[in-house]
């Protein structure tokens, strides 16, 4: 399965690896990582497309969104750490 080009994608990837999240928290603590207003729209596409790919799921509890990890988009976040590795060493 394709990787995403996108650095917020894979942010967001990052940020689900080992946790179930709300989609506002990961929201939050994108904008506290970036130190600027993510506009919803530009969310919605990103978590939209990774829903589509197979990378995220998304369910509904109560008024939330609730965000998760597939296999698929632990399998990329952790191609993506040894890519880094590689690069950094």
């Amino acid at each position: 399965m394709e990787w995403f080009a996108s650095g917020m994608r894979r942010d967001i990837c990052t940020l689900l690896y080992d946790e179930t999240q709300r989609a506002q928290s990961v929201k939050t603590a994108l904008q506290r990582r970036y130190d600027r207003r993510i506009r919803p729209k530009q969310f919605e596409g990103c978590v939209n497309a990774l829903v589509d790919a197979g990378h995220v799921e998304r369910r509904v509890e109560g008024i939330a969104d609730v965000l998760a990890l597939t296999e698929a988009g632990e399998a990329g976040v952790e191609r993506q750490r040894e890519w880094l590795a590689e690069q950094v060493d």
